[in-house]
């Protein structure tokens, strides 16, 4: 296939349907996948894929939207930064609106702050080149997906001799967060599906540890509905066959050792961090990137010697349940009522992969209609 329209084409998504409720039923129990990545949560509800397959597939919402697992804490320090005199902060659009304890960006914005979102970090380049005289610092937030983009901005700032540009740096890695719910937590898991975005830039084999340590399925993914239907099927047929491995349906993107070049960039640029903090999973090991050594002067967090105060997030806010697969968005006590995308509470409602959004969004919440809030 080679057309999006193919991707979404009626007749192949039945025959994949049968094929699944056939391999469901043979089975014989419920089975659980985490689907890691929110662009899999948005494909699933908008299209209804939950609604089309059999009772004995349930999809498990997990910590792979990078805009969700940013804590409380460094919102505001995002928001401090931008209030610093001289400065221009720069951001991608979905963080714009995220709530810290002292407002949003956007509520920075109209405060007075020099707030601006930017499509990538080489729009942030271009503003800090632009204006020689202010402190412009860029929000550079993701997985492994945007981290290289970032590193080679960085690279061509230092090589350029941009010196009035900086990152406030929270780039995270996606094995730790996995490693973490399934070492951790007692959550019921019987595989994954697999992050596609991720798994470009990293490779399929990245995530070999999933069925050799943990003894659990992988299908790396693509974002269409036939990808996940295709996937759940990969998933089954390897319950059905008594295998557990990492299988690769996203191959037209995806190749085994990931992307060399973007790889050398992140090994460059960046260097991990000792811990990260996650919403819903508190602080993880060597779970996301600082800039190395060598590019310290483009890291903000060294420049402007930021406070780092670390505050609970939002105590009617359940985005952590939601995000280690504890409890769908619905039955979150403020779903809908007291935290609505106009007015959010917590980072799963902001952003536009966050599973509160999708649920919301896409109205796709029959399944749970018996189910109590927590």
């Amino acid at each position: 296939m080679k057309y999006v329209d193919e991707f979404r084409d009626p007749a192949a998504a039945k025959a994949l349907l049968a094929a699944i409720d056939r391999l469901a039923g043979r089975l014989g129990r419920t089975l659980r996948f985490m689907e890691v990545c929110g662009g899999h949560t948005h494909t699933i509800y908008r299209h209804g894929l939950e609604s089309l397959l059999p009772e004995q597939v349930e999809f498990i919402h997990g910590p792979g939207c990078p805009v969700c697992v940013i804590p409380m804490g460094r919102v505001d320090d995002a928001v401090w930064l931008a209030h610093r005199p001289g400065v221009i902060f720069t951001t991608f659009g979905d963080m714009m609106r995220v709530p810290g304890s002292r407002g949003s960006l956007l509520q920075a914005q109209a405060a007075g702050a020099d707030v601006r979102f930017v499509y990538s970090p080489l729009d942030a380049l271009k503003i800090a080149r632009d204006n020689p005289q202010r402190e412009v610092v860029f929000f550079a937030l993701g997985f492994e997906t945007t981290a290289p983009a970032t590193a080679l901005t960085v690279a061509a700032a230092r090589a350029a001799r941009v010196d009035n540009f900086s990152v406030f740096c929270n780039h995270v890695l996606i094995e730790a967060p996995l490693r973490t719910l399934l070492e951790t937590s007692d959550l019921t898991l019987d595989g994954f599906i697999g992050p596609g975005h991720v798994a470009t830039v990293v490779g399929s084999d990245h995530f070999q540890f999933i069925p050799e340590e943990f003894r659990l399925p992988i299908v790396i993914t693509g974002f269409e509905p036939l990808d996940i239907l295709q996937a759940v099927d990969m998933l089954l047929t390897q319950y059905a066959k008594g295998r557990c491995a990492v299988e690769n349906q996203y191959a037209r993107v995806v190749r085994p050792g990931g992307n060399p070049e973007a790889l050398r960039a992140l090994a460059e640029v960046f260097t991990p961090r000792e811990s990260f903090e996650w919403r819903g999973l508190g602080a993880i090991p060597r779970s996301g990137y600082r800039l190395a050594d060598a590019y310290a002067g483009f890291d903000a967090e060294r420049r402007f010697e930021l406070p780092a105060q670390r505050v609970a997030d939002h105590p009617a806010c359940q985005c952590g349940l939601v995000l280690t697969g504890q409890i769908k968005p619905a039955q979150c006590r403020v779903f809908g009522t007291g935290c609505t995308p106009e007015r959010p509470i917590g980072t799963c409602m902001v952003s536009p992969e966050g599973a509160c959004a999708a649920y919301y969004t896409f109205g796709r919440i029959s399944r749970l209609a018996a189910v109590p809030r927590s």
